[in-house]
């Protein structure tokens, strides 16, 4: 790119409606606003593995707080490459998450949102134990990707959400 091309760019950027979310660093609206947030309760491993997820990136481990948010899960394993012995050869694994951010006390919703992702798992023929480690690999990578996509789409409200703000 040319020096003029991208003083052009630069330019035109320039007059753009963009900000960047967590504008002010650890200060900055969303931020302040994440770490005001706690994590309700989420059943079995794969609510145990977001939960921590969460926590770890909203910065609060779980006291009391002005914001809730409320997670439910569908995890679901299903079978879709086929032997000609009718074995299974891939399978998918889908975390799905319906979440929502509300007031502490229950009184307002502020999101209602759902997050999913996926992996492809292997299935070794001649290792179940394989199987099972690829199955709780894919689970704790699956976990995580969903904590950034609810962190991210939470912070977006928060910085623009001004009664979110902390007092």
């Amino acid at each position: 790119m040319t020096r003029a091309a991208a003083l052009l760019l630069l330019a035109a950027l320039g007059g753009c409606a963009l900000q960047p979310v967590y504008q002010g660093g650890v200060r900055g609206t969303a931020a302040t606003t994440l770490s005001r947030i706690s994590v309700a309760p989420i059943p079995d491993r794969a609510g145990f593995l977001l939960r921590n997820a969460l926590q770890d990136r909203l910065g609060n481990p779980g006291g009391s707080a002005p914001f809730r948010l409320e997670v439910e899960l569908d995890d679901e394993i299903e079978g879709f490459g086929i032997r000609g012995d009718d074995s299974i050869t891939r399978e998918r694994r889908t975390l799905r998450a319906r979440y929502r951010l509300v007031a502490a006390d229950g009184s307002r919703t502020y999101l209602d949102a759902t997050a999913r992702s996926d992996a492809g798992i292997d299935v070794v023929r001649s290792s179940d134990l394989a199987v099972v480690a690829a199955e709780n690999t894919a689970l704790e990578r699956l976990a995580t990707e969903l904590a950034a996509q609810i962190v991210a789409k939470v912070a977006l409200v928060a910085r623009d959400a001004p009664e979110l703000a902390a007092p």
